[in-house]
């Protein structure tokens, strides 16, 4: 009974985290796959959310104010990146290895220390959990087996479709399509006198804005703000956008941002079952990550490659048919 009621408990906490940490996830979706660009900002804007949210929690800020201004931090973040690719003509990945390398500092100096602590707190998940206590009781009564936090999974989940929509129609309009124009072709979207630069500020901008929203929530989440939590963040949202396009695909907008979600879900779901085995501790959860990556990237490829072969035999076989005949018909004409 133990087992179930401990089991429970990992599979809800881990869609509860997974759920924040989508935002994330669809920061990179951004940087990545819209942009086309290897930010890697995204490990200390992460950070910066967190830290500035925990900041002005403890010096008496309203949790949502701390969460709104967390966010407005990893969007300077992100466009001071662009600004030293497009503006500095330094390379991506250099560039957004200058940033984070940057952010470290100025997260220190930001916090004072490496880690705040908020446990004493009024954070925006304690909040939600005192407004919506007896609604978790009663939730509770119902299903026994889960933690009586259902009102956190449901304020994520809507946040999560909200800023998924919102992302979606930004994407369809105008700016949006540009901003899509640049990753697919950039010298196609400079011929039509479009300001390349301004959108690769704008797209690195928002996308560590989502990063730090996501870093501010973690931090409430888990009671703390510490410097080192951004550490492999990005490996994080890579193996939630390419677990969830494996999954579900990518082929339009809509598809692909759902996908997204989905795959920091599954993440949190697979992390989660992996630590319950005794082979594996909790030091090892970047091997975890690295090992989902990996698995991700090789497994689809491999069975693309599987099913490619499997059309090239039939089409042979299709080919071999058709000619023995055309052979047997030409006999018996003869």
């Amino acid at each position: 009974m133990w087992k179930g009621v401990s089991m429970s408990i990992a599979i809800f906490g881990s869609i509860e985290s997974g759920l924040i940490y989508a935002l994330m996830a669809l920061g990179v979706y951004l940087s990545f796959r819209i942009l086309d660009f290897p930010d890697l900002t995204v490990d200390g804007s992460f950070v910066t959310g967190a830290a500035v949210c925990a900041v002005m929690i403890v010096n008496g800020f309203h949790p949502i104010v701390a969460t709104i201004t967390a966010l407005f931090a990893g969007f300077i973040a992100g466009s001071i990146t662009g600004v030293l690719h497009t503006k500095g003509n330094i390379n991506p990945l250099l560039s957004g290895i200058l940033m984070m390398i940057a952010l470290y500092s100025i997260n220190l100096r930001i916090m004072g220390r490496s880690n705040l602590p908020l446990l004493q707190e009024e954070t925006f998940f304690s909040k939600l959990l005192e407004t919506w206590s007896p609604i978790d009781q009663v939730l509770k009564s119902v299903i026994p087996f889960t933690p009586k936090t259902w009102s956190v999974v449901f304020s994520m989940l809507l946040l999560v479709v909200v800023i998924k929509l919102i992302l979606d129609y930004f994407l369809k309009t105008e700016i949006g399509l540009a901003l899509r124009a640049v990753g697919d072709n950039e010298q196609m979207i400079q011929s039509f006198s479009a300001n390349t630069d301004a959108l690769k500020v704008l797209g690195l901008g928002l996308s560590n804005a989502l990063v730090a929203l996501s870093g501010a929530l973690i931090a409430q989440y888990n009671g703390f703000s510490d410097i080192g939590m951004g550490i492999g963040m990005i490996i994080i949202g890579l193996a939630s956008v390419i677990i969830g396009e494996a999954l579900i695909g990518n082929k339009t907008i809509v598809k692909a941002t759902l996908a997204v979600i989905f795959g920091a879900i599954v993440y949190r779901l697979i992390v989660a079952f992996a630590l319950r085995f005794n082979f594996f501790e909790t030091g090892d959860l970047k091997l975890i990550t690295a090992c989902i990556v990996v698995l991700s990237l090789t497994i689809p490829r491999y069975l693309d490659k599987r099913r490619e072969k499997k059309r090239k035999l039939l089409r042979r076989q299709e080919l071999a048919q058709k000619r023995g005949e055309n052979i047997a018909s030409t006999k018996a004409n003869l």
